[in-house]
């Protein structure tokens, strides 16, 4: 059978092209961590390869024949939340489980369903079992490895970190000699809220925790190496022109690169039927457009999570892009940020900004999907029959009066208010690009702008790949206290030079208002200004 791309769970060698797991983690750092008889936390954003990682240390740790390693998911105990009697049963049910799958030991099963075990109060359950397991082989200690730890809630999740710290003195001869606790985020940030206490965080239950690893995404060779997997084992050529694109839009993401190497050897079925064909940069944009228009369960995960306080102060920041970072470090925690980035939303370097540029598409995309599926103008009003070109001033103008007819209404109550004006202005351009083109946008914190890059096919049959038109689109906020000369001014300067690096023959910017007691009269307006350094060329500008 022929391997794939895996999009879903543990990947398997023998069905699904891999990255080594033993080499995306520090073997030799987490083998020191073992042997010192520490206890640690791996943690790294969903469907980053975890719990591949978990599953091949391990197998790889039970070879050597030093411990005897356990792996368990104990994910099924969150429905238990705050009943602790539910929920350490739970758990102590999948580490039994787990051993007599795995390390085909019943006694543990035995042990908590028809002996001691039945007798022993939640509150020590856990303990008790990780004891009994221990003391069975003492010349070979055990090595607990416990998936999903973090979807583990309120007093559940506080009584297992306190019954890993109450045998924790007992290891290795009657306790676990490691234990390495697994999730999306670090172990401090369990944030456990019990009703009608304070928040207690996973540190102050667990603080003998040694370290924290955080598991990475591929490198731009790892990347590319595990597509080229696939044309080792058919043959079937990847255009070189892909994987520059390929990088920037998923920056090693693993579920994104395995969900774009999928999209485009098996779900486009032209090209699995023919492996002879190669994977040209249009079938791979063609792939790329069908994955973000399919709101993926791991893109909705993500998308789910903008709702979230925590995660909205920073998103929204970062979707303004004209927000003060020196002011913002002293409104957004650092646990907030900290937060979001083992989400794997953000990166944090060059500065803060949304992780890729698909994310970066998808964010927009489901904010203002609702609003983008009610706007009622067509493409075809906007493309000129004749030349096939996209009427950009014609759009904006339209959007100024859709603006000023629809804002108040539709920026009433949206979550995202504070960047609400250049979101509504991304949902009216995707309505009508969506119907051949496409728009890239460039936002991050402190950038003091929004940059949107709009491509469309001036030949319909050769796709973004034959001729194209480039324009971009420029975002510029007027608040309190600025001088709206001031801030067309710095918008020009902006967008002339990032025409200029894009390529693009059109430039205009779009100034929002948004300053008290403006009149809708005083707000709307369009003007031309000189393009700095091309005399005869303009630049539009559009007020609202």
């Amino acid at each position: 059978m022929e391997k794939q791309f895996n999009t879903a769970g543990p990947s398997k060698p023998h069905l699904h092209y891999m990255i080594d797991p033993l080499k995306r983690i520090d073997l030799p750092e987490v083998e020191m961590l073992i042997a010192q008889e520490r206890y640690f936390v791996l943690h790294a954003p969903r469907q980053t390869g975890k719990t591949t990682c978990l599953l091949a240390l391990t197998d790889h740790l039970n070879r050597t024949g030093r411990y005897r390693a356990l792996y368990a998911n104990i994910e099924t105990a969150q429905a238990a939340r705050n009943d602790v009697a539910r929920g350490i049963t739970a758990v102590a049910s999948a580490i039994a489980r787990s051993a007599s799958i795995a390390l085909g030991n019943a006694t543990l099963d035995q042990w908590l369903l028809h002996g001691e075990g039945q007798g022993v109060a939640p509150e020590e359950l856990v303990t008790r079992l990780l004891t009994y397991w221990s003391v069975q082989e003492p010349e070979r200690p055990a090595v607990l490895l416990l998936d999903e730890v973090d979807a583990l809630v309120g007093d559940t999740l506080v009584s297992l970190l306190r019954q890993l710290r109450a045998g924790y003195t007992q290891r290795p001869r009657a306790f676990p000699q490691s234990v390495i606790l697994c999730g999306v985020r670090d172990v401090r940030d369990y944030r456990i809220h019990t009703p009608g206490q304070e928040v207690i965080t996973g540190g102050s239950a667990f603080n003998i925790k040694a370290e924290s690893l955080r598991l990475g995404n591929f490198t731009f060779d790892e990347t590319k190496a595990l597509w080229l997997q696939h044309t080792e084992a058919t043959g079937q050529r990847f255009d070189d022109a892909i994987w520059e694109p390929l990088w920037l839009d998923t920056e090693g993401q693993p579920w994104l690169v395995n969900a774009l190497g999928h999209e485009c050897t098996w779900k486009d079925k032209t090209l699995r039927a023919d492996r002879t064909a190669p994977v040209t940069l249009e079938r791979y944009q063609l792939a790329r457009e069908r994955l973000i228009q399919s709101r993926a369960t791991h893109l909705d995960q993500l998308a789910d999570k903008l709702s979230e306080p925590r995660v909205h102060r920073v998103i929204a920041a970062i979707l303004e892009s004209e927000a003060d970072p020196a002011a913002l470090s002293e409104e957004i925690a650092p646990d907030d940020l900290q937060y979001v980035y083992d989400l794997g939303l953000i990166a944090v370097r060059p500065m803060v900004r949304i992780s890729n540029r698909i994310y970066r598409e998808v964010i927009p995309r489901e904010l203002t999907w609702t609003k983008q599926v009610y706007i009622t103008h067509e493409t075809a009003w906007y493309v000129d029959p004749a030349t096939h070109r996209l009427q950009i001033p014609k759009l904006l103008t339209a959007f100024q009066e859709f603006f000023r007819e629809h804002s108040d209404a539709w920026l009433q109550g949206f979550s995202y208010r504070e960047a609400g004006p250049q979101l509504l202005l991304q949902a009216f351009l995707q309505r009508i690009v969506n119907g051949g083109g496409r728009i890239n946008r460039e936002y991050g914190l402190g950038r003091k702008r929004t940059d949107l890059l709009i491509e469309w096919p001036l030949d319909p049959d050769q796709g973004l790949l034959g001729p194209k038109q480039k324009g971009v689109i420029e975002c510029k906020l007027v608040r309190n206290g600025k001088n709206p000369e001031a801030v067309v001014t710095e918008g020009i300067a902006q967008v002339a030079d990032y025409a200029d690096r894009s390529g693009a023959k059109e430039a205009y910017l779009v100034v929002f208002d948004r300053r008290d007691a403006i009149p809708w009269e005083a707000r709307i307006w369009q003007r031309e200004y000189p393009w700095p350094g091309k005399p005869e060329q303009t630049i539009g500008v559009w007020g609202m």
